[in-house]
């Protein structure tokens, strides 16, 4: 087992300022050729040129891809639920990832090799053991730091190590919302605005892109929780779902151009995702033009000609075999040889155009471990929210007795579980259950080795600092009593396949908070959640900071936040309602507690319907529809100073310019995000652009924010296209959904966009 050394605090500042490091020299983007450069013109002659090489048997080798890795491979007995695409040999030239398509060697196009996820370069630990990555922050802590050069710095680390690794396609750029706040996968994903999840998804993909390794964008479209996500269907109409879920993947496939779109598992609207042929043909590549290939999720293929027909290329890996069938329905006349055809080449003119077929990724590739996780660390700080704060943070230098009490906060911090985890460069602790299956064990909750009270120790060593696992609720508060100050680090794993019923904090943690804050009113508490928590301890405890799953050098970042030597700056990207009520679903659609299971393996479920009532007023604008007050408002985060807004200014007619003059008017630099909010006649405000900007002690700076245009129209569902309805636009200009701090009324002129491109 390594040991992670820690970093100084000056070092730690720097990072901290450091939205995006460039790439080193180790793993800077590989220039491209003059074929992906040439265009697109040039980029469909080469892929036509190429598939009318091949045999028809050689075009229908790419339309299903293999497990790249084999559960075999571990020498222990299988569990009789885990399936049987699962239980089959790695194939020859497979390096074990999630999925292998072979290569056609004569015509020199390379295996695709795919592997998850977003988080980094994934492995839950059976694919390819022993191979570590530079786990990054969840998804949701990227999202939090409403920086787009972030996501595209963890892009950038993701496509890196790929390459370096051997892997030509990543199963990234998870965008979908967090509508439903109890979602066991909400980790993964960007929050639940549009406009931020697909701007930051964008980035993210251009990142690994610029590698030379192709991206997904997924799941398409509305999965939105886990419980029963084989056979739920979603209704909500047209409009809805492109005002909402729909629009971040436009956002994110405008910005990111990513090579393949992952179909989704379950039904909207009455057809599965991967045969919808109004997600897939109507949207995807008629309105918006898109031509890269589509491939279904693991096991999300139910049918040959509807999927065919509608738009799905390549089959995942799964155990009923639908494209198998492909050569006796071409026999048949249900399917044409021209269909084939066309499939495949999407398929390669992707791998093209993002230079896959010219810079052949083979394992064997250096990475700079040290970089990237500085970078990850900087990624994480950026993302770390303060919610809460009596005057108890920044740590002072005169705590000389610091109690540390938490689940395993001695030994690292929490990751999410599933297909999406890495297991990072050092290892992981697993907290395993005695007696559980080898198998089952991998999928227990993870922590890596980056230790919050080893980090703590190292920043501060001239302080005593003592521990407790807060198994018990009494013995914690006495160790909390004895101390200057204490830090509770609560955890709630959160993993695909699992569902939480409510918000509050397993093991007995709400209780055992309750009890250190009654010890000690010097009490913070930190918290590494995947998802929105409740609070019934908030007002007994002096600070709170949302750290999410950090990554690599978790420990390290909240090390950096708690003693000053990095300054809070993350804002939520999701609400935190204050009771379960508040939701558009007090009662989790489908949700059976005997079905949680991770990855939901061998878990079935009765169809059901989820009515997505609110529409597209997902999060924070369903909050201001039903007129409810949150625990925390989406796009909320306190700093270690404070912020004055003055001046506003705007320009109207054929969009929406404001302008404000922003003041730090505390005692040391810090970050604001200052947020515009627009709202449509008759409808909700809703997030139309952000800036975010350093500021010194004293110093004011004037922000331009333009509204993004898309967030200006509706869409018309009679009219089949986009508008925006001339009339009076409300609008405000604050520190988050529920922090106006400049608000003004500006008149709109009318227009339309058909958006086919």
């Amino acid at each position: 087992m390594s040991v992670t050394r820690p970093i100084s605090m000056t070092a730690l500042a720097l990072l901290a300022v450091a939205a995006a490091f460039p790439a080193t020299a180790k793993d800077r983007p590989i220039p491209a050729t003059r074929n992906q450069a040439d265009g697109a013109a040039a980029i469909d002659a080469r892929a036509a040129a190429l598939v009318d090489k091949m045999t028809l048997d050689e075009q229908l080798s790419l339309l299903k891809s293999k497990a790249g890795g084999s559960l075999l491979d571990l020498g222990v007995p299988l569990p009789p639920f885990i399936p049987e695409a699962m239980r089959v040999p790695k194939p020859k030239g497979a390096i074990g990832t999630a999925g292998f398509v072979p290569g056609i060697e004569r015509l020199g196009i390379p295996a695709q090799q795919l592997a998850d996820a977003s988080l980094g370069v994934a492995d839950i630990g059976y694919l390819r053991p022993g191979d570590h990555a530079t786990a990054l922050p969840s998804t949701l802590s990227l999202a939090a730091t409403f920086d787009p050069a972030m996501a595209r710095a963890a892009g950038d680390i993701i496509g890196a190590e790929a390459f370096a690794k051997g892997i030509n396609v990543q199963l990234a750029g998870g965008v979908n919302l967090a509508r439903e706040p109890r979602n066991g996968r909400n980790f993964e994903y960007l929050g639940e605005d549009p406009l931020l999840a697909g701007r930051l998804v964008g980035e993210q993909i251009a990142g690994i892109q610029a590698h030379h390794v192709a991206s997904t964008i997924k799941h398409f479209a509305a999965n939105s929780q886990e419980s029963g996500r084989f056979v739920y269907d979603v209704a909500a109409s047209d409009a809805a779902l492109r005002e909402s879920d729909l629009l971040a993947f436009e956002i994110g496939i405008k910005h990111g151009k990513p090579a393949s779109v992952m179909c989704a598992y379950n039904r909207v609207r009455g057809a599965y995702a991967c045969e919808s042929d109004y997600l897939l043909k109507q949207v995807l590549r008629g309105d918006w033009g898109y031509r890269g290939w589509v491939m279904s999720d693991w096991g999300a293929t139910m049918s040959l000609k509807p999927s065919i027909d509608a738009g799905l290329d390549q089959q995942s890996p799964q155990d009923k075999d639908y494209f198998g069938g492909i050569p006796a329905a071409i026999d048949a006349g249900e399917i044409s040889r021209a269909q084939v055809r066309e499939m495949a080449r999407r398929i390669i003119r992707s791998l093209i155009a993002v230079g896959a077929l010219d810079h052949v990724a083979r394992p064997g590739g250096a990475v700079d471990q040290a970089a990237h996780a500085a970078r990850a660390q900087a990624i994480a700080e950026a993302g770390i929210v303060l919610l809460k704060n009596d005057g108890l943070l920044p740590l002072a230098a005169g705590a000389k007795t610091i109690a540390v009490i938490g689940r395993h906060a001695d030994k690292g911090v929490l990751a999410g579980g599933g297909s999406s985890q890495v297991i990072p460069y050092g290892g992981v602790y697993r907290d395993v259950p005695e007696g559980t299956h080898p198998l089952l064990a991998m999928m227990a909750p993870a922590y890596g080795l980056s230790s919050p009270l080893g980090a703590l120790k190292a920043a501060l060593p001239d302080a005593k600092i003592v521990f407790d696992d807060g198994s018990d609720a009494t013995r914690a508060a006495a160790v909390a009593r004895a101390a200057d100050v204490a830090f509770v680090f609560a955890v709630k794993p959160e993993m695909e396949g699992i569902d939480s019923a409510d918000f509050s904090l397993p093991y007995g943690q709400d209780a055992m908070i309750a009890a250190v804050a009654g010890a000690n009113p010097r009490t913070g508490v930190v918290l590494e959640t995947g998802n929105a928590v409740a609070m019934p301890w908030l007002d007994k405890v002096g600070a709170v900071l949302e750290a999410w799953f950090p990554g690599q050098r978790g420990g390290e970042a909240i090390a950096a936040i708690l003693t000053g030597a990095a300054a809070p700056s993350g804002r939520l990207p999701v609400t935190f309602p204050a009771t379960i009520d508040q939701l558009a679903h007090p009662k989790l659609v489908g949700y059976d507690p005997a079905k949680q299971r991770p990855l939901g393996i061998g878990v079935k479920y009765d169809p059901f319907t989820i009515d997505y009532k609110e529409g597209s007023d997902v999060g924070y604008r369903w909050f201001e529809r039903t007129d409810a007050r949150p625990l925390f408002p989406f796009g909320y985060g306190l700093t270690y100073t404070k912020f004055a807004y003055a001046g506003l200014k705007q320009v109207g007619g054929a969009g929406l310019t404001v302008t404000a003059r922003i003041t730090n008017s505390g005692k040391r630099e810090g970050v604001e995000v200052a947020q515009l909010y627009v709202a449509p006649p008759g409808r909700t405000h809703r997030l139309a652009g952000w800036a975010r900007v350093t500021l010194k002690p004293g110093e004011t700076r004037e922000v331009t924010i333009t509204a993004d245009p898309w967030l200006l129209l509706s869409y018309d569902e009679q009219a089949g296209q986009w508008a925006r309805p001339a009339g009076d636009y409300r609008f405000f200009v604050g520190k988050s959904a529920g922090e106006p701090e400049l608000s003004g009324t500006t008149r709109l002129t009318a227009a339309t966009e058909s958006r086919h491109r």
